[in-house]
């Protein structure tokens, strides 16, 4: 694996990152506004999401957030870096998306995004490669709420 100055360098110079790639975004509080707007916006008014008092008989004592609100936060947090919006030119497609929710996310908690990449597989088109991002949401515990694999097709700059 490179060190954090050359996966700076690389990015910064355009090249496509290699596999172990990885960076982190700031942090974004989850809010009792996010999961009432999220689920006004979704229609998912499931009662672990809404209901207090059914949240609070339930394993996690608490309301939880919608996993798919944290996995759009998990996104927007990402795409907000400086690393991905130096890859963002090179996107071409998001091809498959993977994801698991191994913890709860509970109103107040704060959540970064850690991306890294996991695979990478040259030539998969002509001018394409295909490159697997895997991007986690981490809470202020250290536990990973979401995970999610991002594979995406990227322009490498060669030519057919």
């Amino acid at each position: 694996m490179s060190s954090i100055q050359d996966q700076a360098a690389q990015a910064a110079c355009g090249g496509l990152p290699d596999v172990g790639y990885s960076f982190e975004s700031a942090g974004r509080t989850i809010t009792e506004a996010d999961i009432v707007n999220f689920a006004c916006l979704s229609g998912d008014f499931n009662r672990l999401h809404v209901d207090h008092e059914y949240a609070s008989s339930t394993r996690f004592g608490q309301r939880i957030a919608h996993g798919l609100l944290v996995l759009s936060v998990l996104s927007g947090l990402t795409t907000q870096t400086l690393e991905y919006r130096r890859l963002e030119p090179y996107v071409a497609a998001l091809v498959d998306l993977n994801c698991r929710f191994p913890k709860p996310t509970f109103i107040g908690d704060t959540i970064l995004a850690r991306v890294t990449v996991v695979e990478r597989i040259s030539g998969i088109r002509p001018g394409r490669d295909q490159i697997t991002f895997r991007r986690e949401a981490v809470n202020q515990r250290g536990e990973v709420v979401v995970q999610a694999d991002f594979i995406m097709w990227m322009r490498n700059g060669d030519t057919a």
